[in-house]
């Protein structure tokens, strides 16, 4: 019996969330496994090739000017520190209170990763609050022995299975406080009715909870993580395994959602398959929802550009950022022309043979 194994044996009574894994790391190279989609997609995208051009303006950097800002927040009611990195345009530069992206960091993360995408969504014109989850940070493997058995302990720790959407509330709380006070510098400034949430691997686990998905033991009993004030998703490499495939886990998901993920997505640690991936699209009826699949993207490839001494695909990045501006000006702005290119063909003629991408309607489960 190999390790691994005997490890998810000790676990099994958090079975319907493993592994709720991250980025790898330097000390966790991600295996590739190439597989195709469970289920055949609705929309391929035909055979083209994505420019700057034909990913504008959503692909390109916005044009305003991007800040940025390290907070320490501490959740009194847990006794729990939540430190924070924000990004945010020039406030000279922009009028009037801005839409909020909170992202939620993989397994070994930290606010200062995912940057990219921060500075990305800032520029044009959000507030994108990067929380770090301690427990489940850079802590689960800086200075352990055993730095992969200590991730997979981290991920299948019940406190930060649940007290990662419990930061979210927490920051939403925080940042309606915070936004009251004349003294901080974004006073004013936020849009406290036009949020959402994002997030990578556990960070997806943690978006998709906060949006409304159950934690389902495997027993059947049920605990409801989610906070209605988030009124979008974005889930890069969901961690899924096949009972979600039937067990309700995604039903009181009712708002829109935008999944990512790769041919090449597997978990460097756990069992999640590529195919798995789109579990959580497929299994989501009551919610109008976007899945793309990226062609030889892998579990990092969502992550930071580099990353110790691995770098990642540059095609990846901008398709990444244009879907996912476009989804938030779509769901958060109401804007018209965003959600055209997403569900008119706009996008998926720019992705070209890069990848799918698919689009249902609430009520519809896919098969």
């Amino acid at each position: 019996m190999t390790t691994q194994r005997r490890f998810r044996l000790r676990c099994a009574a958090f079975l319907a969330l493993l592994p709720l894994l991250a980025l790898p790391t330097p000390l966790a190279p991600a295996a590739a496994q190439e597989a195709a989609p469970a289920t055949a997609p609705q929309t391929t995208a035909p055979a083209a090739t994505a420019t700057a051009a034909s990913l504008a303006p959503w692909g390109e950097r916005g044009p305003l000017a991007v800040e940025s800002r390290l907070e320490e927040w501490h959740d009194a009611k847990r006794d729990r520190a939540v430190p924070v990195k924000l990004w945010f345009p020039k406030l000279d530069a922009v009028q009037g209170a801005l839409p909020i992206v909170l992202f939620s960091h993989g397994l070994g993360g930290t606010r200062e990763t995912y940057a990219y995408f921060g500075e990305h969504v800032a520029s044009h014109g959000y507030v994108s609050v990067h929380l770090q989850h301690v427990g489940s940070d850079d802590s689960a493997w800086r200075g352990q022995a055993r730095p992969m058995r200590a991730m997979e302990r981290a991920a299948s720790d019940l406190d930060n299975i649940v007290g990662r959407p419990a930061d979210v509330t927490f920051a939403i709380d925080e940042l309606t406080r915070l936004a009251a006070d004349p003294q901080w510098p974004l006073h004013g400034r936020l849009d406290l009715a036009r949020i959402a949430i994002a997030g990578h691997s556990f960070g997806a686990f943690t978006a998709l909870a906060s949006a409304g998905r159950k934690f389902v033991l495997p027993l059947g009993r049920e605990r409801p993580l989610g906070d209605a004030r988030v009124k979008a998703c974005v889930a890069m490499s969901a961690p899924a395994t096949d009972r979600e495939k039937t067990n309700g886990s995604y039903d009181d998901v009712v708002i829109p959602c935008l999944h990512l993920t790769g041919t090449l997505d597997t978990s460097p640690i756990g069992d999640t398959t590529a195919e798995q991936r789109r579990i959580p699209y497929d299994a989501s009826p009551n919610c109008e929802r976007w899945l793309l699949i990226l062609k030889d993207a892998d579990h990092g490839a969502f992550g930071d550009s580099v990353l110790g001494d691995r770098r990642r695909d540059p095609a990846h990045h901008p398709l990444i950022l244009a879907v996912s501006t476009a989804f938030l000006d779509a769901t958060l702005r109401d804007d018209a022309k965003a959600r055209a290119w997403l569900t008119d063909g706009g996008f998926a003629e720019a992705l070209g043979a890069r990848g799918t991408f698919e689009h249902a309607a609430a009520t519809e489960r896919a098969r």
